[in-house]
């Protein structure tokens, strides 16, 4: 049975290279004020210090919209801002390792999700302990360097089916892609560019979260 958390329902990450020209900041602003129910802080090409900056910044808003805030990549930057969790690609630190970490800085609490792009990375996941999972691209996208090629949404129904933690779909999504992935047994989507992108972050944020919302209780129920 799919695990629903409301957490990761509208998942907000930031993407500098959709944001037309606005700061991360500003962006987030709009994402949580739209209704994202969680948003993670992504900014590669940033230094360390100025990464640190914002993420310090970010974790004030999340509180302040009492909304979980997640790193990618970084377990140091999560631990150190005070971040709810960290989520690492494929190629970054194990999950244990990430878990070792945040145990010795006293936060054992800390979420820590992996990005999957196959049953049996997604399986993996699980095994390692990963709270959640992100799972994609379902679509092609240009918002991460190197893509790996779009998995397609009619794989996602054997990963909801298979994963006993929340998954996360991602990955070109938009507004009128929502109800596929809703038929494909999503919970939980990922939104950047059709969000990061808006004139109006705010009110794309909302309609999406709205659109996503309906789209589930259509969908057939296993």
């Amino acid at each position: 049975m799919p695990v629903f958390d409301p957490r990761f329902e509208l998942y907000a990450i930031t993407d500098q290279a959709s944001a037309q020209g606005r700061d991360d900041l500003t962006v987030a602003r709009g994402l949580l004020e739209g209704g994202a129910t969680c948003l993670q802080y992504r900014a590669k090409k940033l230094s360390a210090r100025e990464q640190w900056e914002v993420a310090v910044a970010l974790r004030r808003l999340t509180l302040d919209h009492g909304v979980p805030f997640i790193i990618n990549d970084r377990v140091d930057l999560a631990l150190d801002c005070g971040a709810d969790g960290v989520h690492l690609g494929q190629d970054d630190l194990p999950i244990a390792s990430a878990r070792r970490l945040a145990r010795l800085a006293g936060r054992a609490d800390l979420v820590v999700g992996r990005s999957t792009h196959t049953l049996d990375q997604a399986l993996d996941a699980e095994k390692d302990g990963a709270d959640y999972i992100g799972y994609g691209p379902l679509y092609a996208t240009q918002t991460k360097e190197n893509n790996v090629p779009p998995v397609g949404a009619a794989s996602l129904r054997d990963i909801v089916d298979s994963i006993s933690v929340p998954v996360v779909a991602i990955g070109g999504i938009k507004a009128d892609r929502l109800q596929e992935v809703a038929q494909r047994g999503g919970l939980h989507c990922a939104i950047v560019t059709a969000l990061t992108s808006a004139g109006d972050v705010a009110a794309a944020t909302r309609e999406h979260l709205t659109a996503w919302r309906q789209a589930k209780r259509l969908a057939p129920r296993r």
